[in-house]
């Protein structure tokens, strides 16, 4: 997950230099006569890698335009807090200004994805962040309580 402008710029260029590094790889196989296949079978680990970023780089422009993912049952929740302080611009060094702790925490939170952050503290950076998170709970299966209940934030 790309998790700063700076990362992102980074990918994008390496992104440019990929697809042309494989243009030309493709050429230097095609030149030793190689069958299609065979080239293929080279090419696809480099084409692969090529795609997995494209969709980091996809992804990280989806969360600047303030576009989120669904969450489900809280699975992805510390992401989910990355996607808020990208899509509001903010760096990781602004957001501990806000939360009044040094940059290198927010910047462990953030690789480890906020694994066991507590309540208070996810409570935190969602105000640091001026964002609230409202949750919806639906019964899942055959019951025939099956339905869906608001839960106030």
């Amino acid at each position: 997950m790309i998790r700063s402008e700076n990362e992102y710029q980074q990918a994008v260029v390496r992104l440019k230099e990929e697809a042309q590094r494989i243009k030309e790889q493709q050429k230097q196989l095609q030149g030793m006569d190689l069958s299609k296949e065979e080239i293929k079978r080279v090419l696809d680990p480099v084409r692969s890698f090529h795609e997995q970023l494209k969709e980091e780089v996809a992804s990280y422009e989806k969360l600047k335009r303030g576009e989120f993912d669904e969450l489900r049952n809280f699975e992805g929740i510390g992401r989910l807090l990355v996607a808020l302080r990208i899509a509001q611009g903010l760096s990781q060094r602004e957001l501990a200004e806000r939360l009044e702790i040094h940059e290198s925490q927010v910047s462990r939170d953030e690789r480890n994805e906020y694994h066991g952050v507590s309540v208070e503290r996810f409570k935190r950076i969602l105000e640091a962040l001026g964002a609230e998170i409202r949750t919806s709970v639906v019964a899942v299966g055959d019951s025939p309580s099956n339905t869906r209940i608001a839960v106030p934030s």
